[in-house]
């Protein structure tokens, strides 16, 4: 599947020496090389909503000859996987941190099929942050239209890697998301 990512088109910046460089491995802001508070601070540029584009492959069809819902669900991983490493929480962070994030629950709402080939649009976002808990929301749409195919959200848990216990939720991964609130939602 090749995605088309939709977040900014600004190149990154690296702190480096104390001066801030262009970072040429980066199309959308870098984080990679910034220290964990100027990693903080950059996520302000970072949009709220979180967008990619890519095609449907035709192994996500099912016998019914659309998309099959599992794909959405796996879909909703990857593209919260990428939005938080795009804002600077990263799986090597969260490998420092010990911690790691599990679904508690997710919510779909099939409004509209998809087929392989279509070219889709999947926007996502955190709308809450709780002691040990957050709740994402997505919205995936045909790119042709702007149909609104899918509604969905996750209750994900923060835990810690090593026990799978709650545990709360580290300020560095808490600074990486600004909350969309109900009246910004798509």
């Amino acid at each position: 599947m090749q995605l088309i990512l939709l977040t900014t088109q600004r190149r990154g910046a690296c702190r480096s020496a104390g001066t801030i460089l262009d970072c040429a491995a980066a199309s959308t802001p870098c984080t990679a090389h910034l220290t964990p508070a100027a990693r903080a601070r950059m996520t302000r540029w970072m949009p709220k909503i979180y967008r990619e584009r890519f095609t449907v492959p035709a192994d996500a069809n099912d016998d019914n000859g659309h998309v099959n819902n599992v794909a959405y669900v796996q879909w909703m991983q990857d593209v919260a996987m990428r939005h938080s490493s795009a804002q600077g929480a990263t799986e090597e962070l969260y490998a420092e941190l010990g911690s790691s994030w599990v679904v508690r629950s997710h919510r779909v709402d099939y409004l509209r099929p998809a087929f392989a080939g279509d070219e889709l649009e999947v926007w996502t976002w955190v709308c809450n942050l709780r002691r040990v808990r957050s709740h994402r929301r997505y919205r995936f749409l045909r790119a042709s239209d702007q149909t609104l195919l899918v509604k969905a959200e996750t209750d994900w848990v923060y835990i810690n890697a090593e026990t799978g216990r709650p545990r709360s939720v580290h300020p560095q991964v808490v600074d990486a998301f600004d909350l969309l609130e109900p009246h910004e939602e798509p």
